[in-house]
């Protein structure tokens, strides 16, 4: 199975917390390609005191990575948007239009703290939603308010945040409550989209297993609906399915 659309990963070299070096990025992106992806949207993180990212900075390092590949008919389309972090700045960016959002300009990727969600969040994703962009919500099943329910998603899963599956939850990677969490939320349907959020080499091992044991839990035709055609969806600004 193939024609996979990864939303959510780190392959530009050295802005982040994931792949480090021009070869590596070269290695991660051929092996998402074996394993069914063909489009790989790149989301470095833009975190205030931690990875001091803006627009113009990962515009300019991703056309810089893009050009230092050259034509290469091995690698996978690739594409930008950023992991914004949901912190002191965030709305700042929202009203000076310092996002960095999907391809198409339908979408944007937000990461919230694990250990609480912030205050009047809802308000929030409507200031977001209110600039044309439907949010998608980083690995809802590593937050702690959604390890033993899905309850505290419900006014957000309202406004029509799509909830973003990070694959490595399923083998373990971030732990047994965020396993747990992820198998509960794929029987109760309430996730939109599945992404790899892959930081390196090592982390490819990893994604393989995850997507046996995806097709395994929701079986092939869900499993693409996550993968490839809801992806498809909100990249063309779609309704999801």
């Amino acid at each position: 199975m193939a024609g996979y659309i990864d939303l959510h990963l780190h392959y530009v070299p050295g802005v982040d917390d994931g792949v480090r070096t021009l070869d590596e990025a070269r290695e991660v992106c051929r092996g998402l390609k074996a394993l069914g992806w063909e489009r790989l949207v790149t989301t470095p993180h833009i975190r205030e005191g931690m990875f001091e990212n803006d627009r113009a900075k990962l515009t300019s390092a991703f056309e810089q990575f893009v050009g230092e590949l050259g034509t290469d008919p091995t690698m996978p389309s690739l594409g930008l948007a950023a992991e914004h972090h949901c912190d002191s700045r965030l709305l700042d960016r929202i009203e000076a239009g310092g996002l960095v959002p999907y391809p198409g300009g339908h979408a944007m990727l937000l990461e919230l703290p694990n250990e609480a969600f912030p205050v009047a969040l809802e308000r929030l994703v409507f200031r977001i939603a209110g600039k044309g962009f439907r949010v998608v919500l980083a690995h809802p099943e590593r937050y702690v308010p959604l390890f033993k329910r899905t309850d505290a998603a419900d006014k957000l899963l309202d406004q029509d945040v799509a909830l973003q599956l990070d694959l490595m939850s399923l083998v373990g990677k971030y732990g047994r409550s965020a396993r747990k969490a992820a198998e509960r939320m794929l029987e109760e349907g309430a996730y939109t989209i599945a992404a790899t959020d892959t930081h390196g080499l090592p982390d490819l091992a990893r994604v393989a297993e995850a997507l046996k044991v995806l097709h395994k839990l929701v079986g092939d035709d869900e499993a693409r609906l996550l993968l490839a055609e809801n992806p498809r969806r909100l990249l063309a600004g779609e309704p999801t399915l």
